[in-house]
């Protein structure tokens, strides 16, 4: 009887633990969400390097990578 009772309460035990391994660890709010859409890559009209769309300045002859491209390109007269 006593052998009986300790292989029940060991399956009750592996039961559990079995049931709580098989569960998800993280609730679904905390699973890492969808990476952005792509965006538009620009080039810049001084260097020509490309940068998204949204982190390009716009000027007289195009867009550019930074302020000083900008200054730079337009001191010129707009030529490249």
């Amino acid at each position: 009887m006593k052998y009986l009772l300790l292989l029940i309460g060991l399956g009750v035990l592996f039961f559990v633990l079995g049931a709580r391994r098989g569960r998800p660890s993280e609730p679904e709010a905390r699973k890492p969400q969808q990476p952005a859409a792509p965006q538009a890559m620009l080039s810049c009209a001084e260097c020509g390097m490309h940068l998204p769309a949204d982190e390009a300045l716009p000027g007289k002859g195009g867009v550019f990578c930074s302020a000083a491209h900008r200054s730079s390109f337009e001191a010129r007269g707009g030529q490249a």
